[in-house]
């Protein structure tokens, strides 16, 4: 599976951003996909992540209330609609996709995309 993440951006704190992630080379509707962040100097973390039928959804506690996420299985396409954003949310974020395994941990994803970059200032 190829996995591209675009729609990151500088954005100013309490604006919104939608990120996606076109997935290839697959059958899309059998993985469960997520997003992942690295900010510099830190490890990279989960933010967020959905069952193959999104009938379950999974964030990480900072981003709840705030991050959406969604599939199209028929579009083969995952997005994440970040609102209020802060300058903490600042990160490159990685779309990745799995099929088994603890869907919280990244040693469960087998599929990483390149990263698509967001920065929010204060």
């Amino acid at each position: 599976v190829q996995l591209q993440a675009s729609g990151g951006g500088l954005v100013q704190a309490g604006d919104s951003l939608r990120l996606s992630c076109a997935a290839s080379g697959g059958t899309f509707s059998t993985y469960f996909m997520g997003w992942f962040r690295q900010a510099p100097g830190k490890e990279r973390e989960f933010v967020a992540a959905t069952s193959w039928s999104i009938s379950s959804t999974y964030y990480a506690d900072s981003v709840k209330g705030r991050f959406t996420i969604s599939r199209d299985n028929a579009k083969n396409i995952m997005y994440l609609q970040m609102n209020s954003l802060k300058p903490e949310d600042t990160a490159v974020y990685y779309c990745t996709a799995g099929r088994s395994g603890n869907i919280l941990s990244k040693r469960s994803y087998a599929y990483w995309g390149q990263g698509t970059e967001v920065t929010v200032s204060s």
